[in-house]
């Protein structure tokens, strides 16, 4: 007969044999995230938000996110788009008002703790009993936003056009710009961000819903905003360590300018990819590139004929920045992969 010493080693290492299938799963789930330890994005607001089976806007902004290295987790209690949308969550609930999200924001940031916000809110305010009411429903909404959760960078955008209702919507648009600007004033984490004329009435084919085009222009839009904002979608990728970028400038013009990179490898063993970011002077964007794919104006990526550079070797990608002033690239960096 056993003794009682040896029967409770025995439950225990049954305990434990029993329990160690769940820990290796849940090491699995854990340990990708805790590395890549994503920013928690939560794109907020009615349908538009939503953007349908084809996933709105979100589709195109996540990959443009992707595209620059940064880690970023969409987060909601809804989930739609296309099966094959990597991030599909979000909270953009058809035919809600500024009413509607400003009940029940509350709950969803405790329960998702967005370290950023994307608000594009009030279309269906512009057809309701109240539109005039609508940019002091919204500033209610901001504060109550930054209320619950004042560490989050919160972005508000001006709502896109409706056809027939393109002066309500010029009119809310001009009325909540200052009032969001004095919030950010005031300390709080508020970005305005101008989406109406992004959008043209000719990608609505419904006259209020965006096509794929127009929701295109709107993460467009969403990209550069969240780019110029540290902190909000992380931290642009270091530069590896891998590859060298020497920018310099090649032609100019009233206007504009046209520049090259280098890209070097500076190690011994080749590279199969690699990302270039650089800045441009106030007011210039990048409206041409060869050699590489642009997200925003400030971050490369290779070609698909490029992307591989052997150990001292190197390879070009050019492109062409419109704006005002003196022509310049700042300091480049690149990531090898």
């Amino acid at each position: 007969m056993p003794s009682p010493l040896k029967a409770l080693c025995g439950a225990l290492i049954a305990v434990l044999l029993a329990a160690s299938p769940a820990f290796a799963e849940q090491s699995t789930v854990d340990d990708p995230a805790a590395s890549a330890d994503p920013v928690r994005v939560m794109p907020l607001g009615d349908s538009i938000t939503q953007g349908g089976s084809i996933g709105g806007y979100r589709l195109d902004l996540g990959t443009k996110l992707r595209a620059a290295g940064r880690a970023v987790d969409f987060v909601g209690s809804l989930a739609d788009g296309p099966g094959s949308m990597p991030d599909r969550n979000h909270e953009g609930h058809p035919g809600w008002t500024i009413a509607q999200v400003d009940a029940s924001v509350v709950n969803w940031l405790r329960t998702y703790t967005p370290r950023t916000i994307l608000l594009h809110i009030g279309t269906n305010d512009m057809y309701g009993s109240d539109p005039a009411g609508a940019p002091r429903r919204l500033s209610a909404l901001v504060d109550k936003i930054t209320a619950q959760a004042p560490g989050a960078t919160v972005f508000v955008s001006t709502i896109i056009p409706i056809r027939f209702a393109d002066s309500t919507v010029r009119g809310y648009n001009a009325a909540i710009v200052p009032l969001l600007r004095a919030k950010a004033a005031a300390g709080k984490k508020v970005h305005v961000v101008d989406m109406y004329p992004a959008v043209p009435i000719s990608d609505l084919p419904d006259g209020i819903h965006p096509n794929a085009a127009g929701y295109a222009k709107m993460a467009t839009v969403w990209f550069n905003a969240l780019s110029s904002v540290p902190g909000s979608i992380g931290d642009p990728p270091a530069p590896g360590g891998a590859c060298t970028a020497t920018p310099s400038v090649t032609g100019t013009w009233n206007g504009g300018f046209q520049a090259e990179v280098t890209v070097a490898n500076t190690t011994a063993t080749p590279i199969t990819g690699w990302t270039v970011q650089f800045t441009l002077p106030n007011g210039h964007s990048v409206s041409q590139i060869w050699g590489g794919a642009a997200s925003g104006s400030v971050t490369v990526t290779n070609a698909p004929y490029n992307g591989s550079i052997s150990p001292g070797a190197s390879a070009t990608f050019g492109f062409l920045a419109s704006g005002p002033g003196a022509a310049a690239v700042g300091t480049a960096t690149c990531a090898g992969a």
